[in-house]
């Protein structure tokens, strides 16, 4: 398997730890990680194989460090390239918008056929999200928050998951 990259954009930390959870899964020798806050364009197209984690803010906007870098993602070919996304959200508390910047960073990716690792809906409890196509969320949802005994689960079934397809 290609190194694959690992980039977060984090305010609080929460998405650096998921990130940090994704990266221990892959393994050093496997994967790299990266804070998006101090990345170029280049960073990302090195690799063929990549993982974008997020959370959402304000009325559900991704991450800020994300929403600086945005316009660098529309501008990358992702042509043969295989991403994976994740977020950390809180589907209580902001029930409306649960994981919303996972969904928008879902759109600034062309062509949508290189997004990879869609995950199933059910065991979630929140009225709509961005995140949400086909009744599957478009990467992994992680909420720490409500559901923190779930985290470790998800994230090595995910990945393992993802590790099938990053080989191909």
């Amino acid at each position: 398997m290609k190194k694959t990259g690992i980039f977060y954009g984090s305010t609080l930390g929460f998405t650096k730890k998921i990130a940090g959870m994704i990266f221990s899964q892959f393994g050093e020798e496997n994967a790299d990680l990266h804070n998006i806050e101090n990345c170029k364009k280049e960073d990302i197209e090195r690799y063929e194989n990549l993982v974008f984690g997020t959370s959402t803010w304000g009325l559900g906007e991704m991450q800020e460090d994300w929403e600086n870098f945005a316009a660098l993602l529309e501008k990358i070919d992702f042509t043969g390239k295989k991403v994976a996304l994740f977020s950390v959200g809180d589907q209580k508390e902001w029930s409306d918008s649960f994981v919303n910047g996972m969904g928008i960073l879902f759109h600034k990716i062309r062509p949508y056929s290189c997004i990879t690792g869609f995950t199933a809906i059910d065991n979630y409890d929140f009225d709509i999200s961005l995140a949400v196509r086909e009744n599957q969320f478009v990467g992994l949802a992680i909420d720490e928050k409500n559901q923190p005994e779930l985290t470790k689960k998800r994230i090595t079934d995910w990945v393992n998951a993802l590790k099938e397809v990053f080989v191909k």
